[in-house]
């Protein structure tokens, strides 16, 4: 199952994946659900996805399944001489099944073929399931921290969150 570059046609289905990844009834079928700790259906919209086609430094990777499904997705975008990634997304119902590390895998790939030093990333600081799968994947926590801004449209907190930075070294051999 091949990781390919999303295409701006895709963007309704990537708003559907990312959401339904994070926020709402759906989420709550995988483990990566914020349902919890925001209340809201949107993790993102078609505005915010456009932004991220329009950004000639962004790029979202898709993964789709034997039938064509789009059940994968990360956002990478080349900041200096790191690339950041977000919006790591996996199909509520197809998630611990290794499409998360395959796609982490091409973020690595993606970041050594552009000669970037590392990846890093914000995680919700109460996300620590989360933060410890990323552990084990090479992203160590930086000692950063950042504010959680809170955007009405993309959910209400329902306690004080701010995000930690995860960084891992990539080695350009």
């Amino acid at each position: 199952m091949p990781i390919t570059i999303a295409k701006p046609e895709n963007i309704d289905a990537l708003v559907q994946l990312v959401n339904s990844a994070y926020r709402g009834e759906s989420s709550t079928k995988g483990w990566t659900t914020e349902a919890h700790l925001l209340k809201g259906s949107l993790r993102t919209d078609r505005s915010d996805i456009e932004d991220i086609f329009a950004d000639s430094q962004s790029i979202i990777l898709e993964f789709n399944n034997n039938d064509n499904e789009l059940v994968g997705c990360v956002h990478l975008q080349i900041q200096d001489t790191k690339l950041y990634l977000g919006m790591l997304s996996v199909s509520p119902l197809q998630q611990a099944k290794g499409i998360g590390k395959q796609l982490l895998q091409a973020a690595e790939a993606y970041a050594k073929e552009k000669l970037l030093s590392a990846i890093f990333m914000t995680v919700i600081d109460l996300r620590t399931e989360l933060i410890d799968w990323y552990k084990r994947n090479g992203y160590l926590p930086t000692g950063e921290t950042k504010p959680f801004d809170i955007d009405e449209l993309f959910g209400i907190p329902v306690e004080p969150l701010h995000f930690i930075v995860l960084e891992k070294k990539i080695t350009l051999s």
